[in-house]
């Protein structure tokens, strides 16, 4: 039987471990750049050519999958860095918000296999905060992917009604966000590390948090709550 490492030890052994996994992620990454530049080359290659649809479509496919996977990749080295957050006053959530959807909805390579849209629900008036508009744009735009990954499940090709609104009388300075996501289950993909879905949600959660907001599922619901100024 093994004896048991220290705490230091063990602490070591993690931050090697930590560094080991970042140098492999990064060398995963470049030999996916080397498979995107090939399937680019043949891809112009095919559309010079009088070959078959489905061919330059199976193409098309690949290179998406490739970005897609370069994308998780980076997610989990993206995952043990610490935030720093470059707040912008007056920035106006809704604005956001807006961004996100309109460019989801505008380029389906984006959301890869899934179906359906998103669309917004808004309470009227304006929704300002203190907020790194670079960094929760890509929280939201991970939400909203995982809340259309969700709903997909149940409903494909539905419409995710993104529902924005202030809080109760004593949160009143607080903007909710919810994604309906019909999904029965309990299960709660902001702390979860289930899958790349879930890892994405859980990096999308530290930014909210960072920000001194929330995000947690309540009910059929994705919920995040962030402060107004």
């Amino acid at each position: 039987m093994k004896p048991l490492l220290s705490e230091s030890e063990d602490n070591d052994a993690l931050l090697a471990l930590g560094r080991a996994s970042v140098q492999i992620v990064h060398d995963l990454k470049n030999q996916l750049n080397g498979l995107k530049l090939y399937a680019t080359f043949l891809r112009k290659r095919l559309e010079k050519s009088d070959r078959a649809t489905d061919e330059l479509e199976t193409i098309h496919k690949l290179i998406a999958g490739l970005d897609r996977s370069a994308s998780d990749l980076s997610m989990i080295v993206e995952y043990g860095q610490p935030l720093h957050l470059k707040r912008q006053p007056q920035t106006d959530l809704v604005k956001l918000i807006r961004e996100v959807v309109v460019n989801l909805n505008d380029r389906p390579q984006l959301t890869g296999s899934l179906t359906g849209s998103l669309m917004i629900n808004a309470e009227p008036g304006q929704f300002l905060g203190e907020f790194d508009s670079a960094l929760l744009a890509g929280a939201l735009k991970s939400i909203s992917l995982g809340a259309m990954k969700l709903a997909n499940g149940k409903q494909p090709g539905g419409v995710v009604e993104i529902r924005l609104r202030r809080g109760s009388p004593d949160t009143a300075q607080h903007g909710v966000i919810e994604w309906p996501v019909i999904d029965s289950s309990d299960h709660d993909p902001f702390h979860s590390f289930a899958g790349s879905n879930e890892i994405r949600l859980s990096l999308a959660a530290r930014v909210i948090e960072a920000h001194g907001g929330s995000a947690q599922r309540q009910a059929e619901n994705l919920c995040v709550r962030l402060p107004l100024t």
